[in-house]
């Protein structure tokens, strides 16, 4: 009888504990859910071709928000989802790190998009990483009409406010975490 009732106490006690937590998780990612439907409204609103995009690609990463600065060595990073066959199924996560020159500091949205369930698995794997010579389109009207997948991923930017002026190299690393 008394282990029982330790045991009882010692189970409320700590869903006490990890109740808020598991709250907030709920909390945040409902909060990031929203912002990455905000950002891909706002990618097809400027370019309305990127419907199709978002339609017929076996899945794609949402980076509602990434924050980029330097001066000669650069960083960036955000937050996002991971969507599979238009089904939020994860979070997603961008580090990117640049050196040359370089000076400012700029807020941009970034969608991946993943032609096929293999480039699609690498992401999830977290063996999708960025280089240099990797390019952004940068999203205007008409952007998306002629995608280039390169590795079966495609990758389009969309500058929400800052300046940045730079010539440098760096690349972009990516995990994923199931909800």
């Amino acid at each position: 009888m008394k282990k029982n009732k330790i045991i009882t106490i010692a189970s409320l006690v700590l869903t006490l504990l990890f109740l808020p937590r598991l709250i907030k998780a709920q909390d945040d990612k409902q909060k990031i859910l929203t912002e990455c439907k905000n950002a891909k409204s706002s990618f097809i609103k400027t370019d309305a071709s990127m419907s199709n995009l978002f339609m017929n690609a076996y899945g794609y990463a949402i980076f509602p928000d990434v924050g980029k600065g330097g001066a000669i060595v650069g960083g960036a990073g955000g937050g996002g989802a991971l969507y599979e066959k238009g089904k939020a199924i994860g979070t997603a996560k961008m580090v990117q790190v640049d050196v040359g020159a370089q000076v400012g500091g700029q807020a941009y949205r970034e969608v991946i998009f993943f032609e096929n369930k293999e480039a699609f698995d690498r992401f999830k794997e977290n063996k999708i990483e960025f280089s240099g010579q990797a390019s952004a389109v940068a999203v205007k009207s008409g952007a998306s009409a002629n995608v280039k997948y390169r590795e079966g991923v495609a990758v389009y930017t969309q500058e929400i406010s800052g300046l940045m002026l730079e010539a440098s190299i760096g690349g972009q690393k990516f995990t994923y975490s199931s909800f």
